[in-house]
């Protein structure tokens, strides 16, 4: 009796000696950043906890309530320490939009619906220059489609966002935007393929498909195939779709989403539905939850403004469709930025002419009442749609720019701080919000295979230290439409960590980058596949001759005219 009462004591001796000598190493040990009083959230476990949060190597090294110290100090009193906000649909690919991204939170920036052309130089830029917030991108359809369809422009650079305007204004120099309007044959469409097919290779997050601005020259086939070709790497693709906007039967927003959801579904491929933020955005929400239901990686985007933000000479602002179709008027929807003022036809028609790659402000009435639904909606992600960051000339600004330089959409500067201001008006748990804006595109993208979003959008121990410390009471946005006012920053984001290093301090975004690629392994072999007529016809049908071309429509006859 006398050995077990002494084995207890000993037991609960050598017990609390290693709570001590375990309190004694978290205090003792100096960390390269100590976030000291901090309310540290993490919307996967649900931990909501005032602590302190040691970071140690890049890496989230310990959260506890025990004293810490760093060789730096933030005091993080009255502050969220939130997971870094990742944006999917991040045009903002140039220094001076990343800075005006940073003061809002964001952490990652992706562009999953554009994409890039030569993806291995592409991240091989980044790289070199240097680059303040994580960076990733898709393999870009529309740019694929642009080297094959307009063969008289030479490519001879990676192409994004950031230079994508010189080219746009390229192509039309012959009068025909060939990667908008133009049908592919088949070899032309296997050498689109080939083209996807190599940046996928060299570590593309997926395939971006700007549906909408082709939507006369893409066949359904071709889009078919450019998602077969990222579900081949079991990747994701993003899809801006044919009839965004339409409320016109029969060609409803809703049935051009089926188009890709369909193909998602049937190649078992990760789907990411672009900008959900307009006309039928209820169905396809619906949809999407019914999906991820039967275990289906699907989710979708949204940003909480009533105005979007596009090129002039897209398809859809033409008069048939923006006039006789959706019934708008252009000289109440349609704002120049560069200009400051709303156009008329005769001056959207020639500016469609003189300057094609001009980007256009866009309002659309109907989103102001929906926008407080789309803040409710689970796995409905945040993704600003950042625009370029260009001053009044309609060129790229320098890192070091004023903000009111900037003339562009706000949503570049203030959609996530909008979106935590208009969270708390409308009484959405924060943590909710925290997930719409970090942890389901992080969990999403994960699930398809990208380690790197594994290890971001969660506050534990272990993970990146990829951290946004803001005010919930104070943080909001502060950009507007009016001239001058585009790029104001939002405030009530003290600071933001990136990979371990603070990059915002005190509201001054400082001249330090260590922001890390966002991709897939470069693979030694590409795994593109030929269509083939023949094959396919071995394969699909009973053994019958050769057909001699599978365009049986005349199409391909009448553009040979």
């Amino acid at each position: 009796m006398q050995n077990l009462n002494f084995t207890k004591i000993l037991s609960i001796l050598l017990f609390s000696l290693f709570i001590i000598v375990g309190s004694f190493s978290v205090s003792a040990e100096e960390y390269d950043i100590a976030i000291l009083n901090g309310r540290v959230m993490d919307p996967e476990t649900n931990y909501d906890a005032v602590s302190n949060l040691g970071i140690k190597d890049g890496k989230i090294a310990v959260i506890t309530k025990d004293k810490i110290s760093g060789k730096q100090t933030i005091d993080a009193t009255g502050l969220v320490v939130a997971p870094g906000f990742i944006d999917t649909h991040f045009h903002a690919v140039d220094p001076f939009a990343t800075k005006l991204s940073l003061r809002d939170g964001v952490t990652t920036g992706m562009d999953l619906e554009l994409g890039a052309l030569n993806v291995a130089d592409w991240y091989d830029k980044k790289e070199e220059e240097g680059w303040q917030v994580n960076y990733g991108t898709t393999a870009g359809l529309n740019f694929a489609r642009m080297v094959v369809h307009d063969p008289e422009v030479r490519i001879d650079e990676t192409i994004d966002f950031s230079n994508a305007t010189a080219y746009l204004d390229k192509v039309l120099e012959d009068g025909v935007p060939g990667w908008s309007v133009t049908r592919s044959d088949i070899k032309q469409m296997n050498a689109v393929m080939k083209i996807l097919d190599e940046d996928l290779r060299a570590g593309a997050i997926g395939v971006g498909i700007g549906a909408a601005y082709m939507a006369s020259g893409m066949t359904s086939y071709e889009m078919f195939e450019a998602q077969r070709a990222a579900a081949r790497y079991g990747r994701l693709t993003s899809v801006h779709t044919r009839y965004h906007l339409s409320s016109e039967t029969p060609t409803e927003a809703p049935i051009a989403f089926d188009e890709a959801f369909a193909n998602a579904m049937l190649l078992g491929a990760p789907l990411l539905m672009a900008h959900d933020n307009d006309y039928g955005w209820w169905e396809i929400e619906e949809k999407l939850q019914m999906a991820r239901a039967k275990g289906l990686n699907m989710w979708s985007e949204h940003y909480p403004y009533e105005a979007g933000s596009t090129p002039v000479s897209a398809d859809f602002l033409q008069p048939a469709i923006w006039e006789e179709k959706y019934g708008y008027k252009y000289e109440e929807t349609i704002y120049d930025p560069q200009d400051d003022k709303f156009l008329t036809k005769d001056e959207y028609l020639e500016l469609v002419k003189s300057d094609p790659g001009r980007v256009m402000v866009v309002f659309l009435p109907p989103r102001l009442e929906w926008i407080p639904y789309w803040l409710k909606i689970p796995h409905m992600t945040v993704a600003s749609d950042s625009m370029a960051g260009v001053g009044t000339d309609g060129k790229l600004l320098p890192w070091d720019a004023n903000y009111a330089a900037y003339a562009g959409h706000p949503r570049t500067a203030g959609a996530h701080a909008r979106t935590l201001c208009m969270g708390r008006e409308q009484g959405v748990p924060l943590m909710f919000t925290l997930s719409q804006l970090s942890y389901w595109s992080a969990l999403h993208l994960g699930d398809a295979g990208l380690e790197d979003m594994k290890q971001r959008g969660r506050v534990q121990v272990g993970k990146i230290a990829d951290l946004t410390l803001f005010d919930p009471m104070t943080v909001t946005d502060n950009a507007t439409y009016k001239a001058g006012e585009n790029g104001l920053p939002s405030t009530g984001i003290p600071h933001v960590i990136v990979n371990g290093t603070i990059v915002v301090k005190d509201l001054e975004v400082l001249p330090v980058r260590p922001g890390q690629p966002i991709r897939y392994p470069v693979e030694e072999k590409g795994r593109f596949q030929a269509i083939d007529v023949n094959k396919w016809l071995g394969e699909h049908t009973l053994n019958v001759p050769p057909m001699v071309h599978a365009d049986d429509t005349g199409a391909g006859k009448l553009q040979k005219r």
